[in-house]
């Protein structure tokens, strides 16, 4: 039984119990992010080429999906029906074919749409017309493809406007994709706390996902893209009860979020940059993947040859300690 808080006639706090709903069970357990590749403003202007091999690498070091963040907004025209690049889109075609033809759950993720971000309003039919095509595309593809809709809503895009958008894009999908799981994030960078805002939609076939970076001076010191972050260098995770405390209580808003709403949960973003100290970002990682384990939370890290990765994809090698730290317990 789940226990929330509500307000009594007398204005004193009451406690009211809820009861935990039935939870549709997805078939992800552990991925892993192919970022910096298509969600560069070009494939391989970050750095990072995905290759067939790296697939079969992914799988047989026991991860059961990838997510493939994607910039669609680079390679769609700015104006009406709004296109896919046919050149860029093969590109698209053969990395999900590739995760597919090796056992791998595949999550198509709508990833660096800037421009919606500043301007919601006016960006919403070429989301829409984006999404739109991609759903008539992909609609016999295999059901171990899943959509996600936009990663990390933020700036202008509040509640209101993503509420609004998150509805639309559901029903073009559902048009062509009527059982295909769609995974959707609050605003905020697809912080936890914003899912409270979304407007649930009675569609059974949806997916809530978070992202996890905390603590972030830690998980991100040293990012390029981050201000600051070079005078963070040197913090370290030592696996405190009060540091284990803080990852815990936000896992258990998670699951209880989850069994009230009966919605599967991913938690589709977590990782420590390399630049880290290597003790610590093992530690925090080997934590973070048990923890969402013994609560019965997805996970995808982030990211295979990134700034944060567990793979050099040039020679094809895992980081050994890391790799185990994730995987641990399998």
């Amino acid at each position: 039984m789940i226990l929330t808080g509500c307000v009594n006639v007398n204005g004193e706090q009451a406690v009211e119990e809820a009861t935990p709903k039935a939870i549709p069970p997805i078939s992800i357990s552990r991925g892993i992010n192919l970022g910096n590749w298509l969600e560069a403003p070009e494939p391989g202007d970050w750095g990072v080429m995905i290759e067939p091999r790296h697939f079969s690498a992914i799988r047989e070091a026991g991860f059961d999906s990838v997510r493939i963040p994607v910039r669609f907004s680079a390679h769609a025209s700015a104006h009406p029906p709004y296109t896919l690049d046919p050149i860029f889109m093969d590109i698209v075609d053969e990395a999900i074919q590739q995760g597919l033809q090796n056992g791998l759950y595949v999550i198509l993720d709508f990833h660096h749409y800037e421009e919606i971000m500043q301007a919601p309003q006016e960006q919403a039919e070429r989301f829409l017309a984006i999404w739109r095509q991609l759903a008539e595309r992909y609609h016999e593809a295999d059901d171990n493809l899943y959509f996600e809709l936009l990663n990390e809503p933020h700036g202008r895009m509040d509640d209101g406007c993503w509420n609004d958008l998150l509805a639309k894009a559901i029903g073009e999908i559902r048009v062509s994709n009527p059982e295909r799981w769609i995974i959707v994030g609050g605003v905020d960078f697809n912080h936890i706390d914003a899912l409270d805002e979304i407007v649930l939609l009675e569609d059974e076939r949806i997916i809530a996902t978070f992202h996890f970076y905390e603590p972030f001076k830690f998980s991100h010191q040293g990012a390029s893209w981050v201000e600051n972050a070079a005078q963070w260098s040197g913090v370290q995770w030592t696996g405190s009860e009060e540091e284990k405390q803080a990852i815990e209580t936000v896992l258990d808003e998670a699951t209880q979020w989850s069994r009230l709403h009966g919605m599967p949960w991913l938690m589709g973003e977590f990782g420590v940059i390399a630049k880290a100290d290597e003790t610590s970002r093992q530690r925090w990682s080997a934590f973070m993947a048990d923890q969402a384990r013994q609560r019965g939370i997805a996970w995808i890290y982030w990211d295979i040859c990134g700034e944060f990765q567990v793979m050099d994809c040039g020679t094809g090698k895992w980081d050994q300690s890391l790799l185990g730290a994730l995987m641990g317990g399998r």
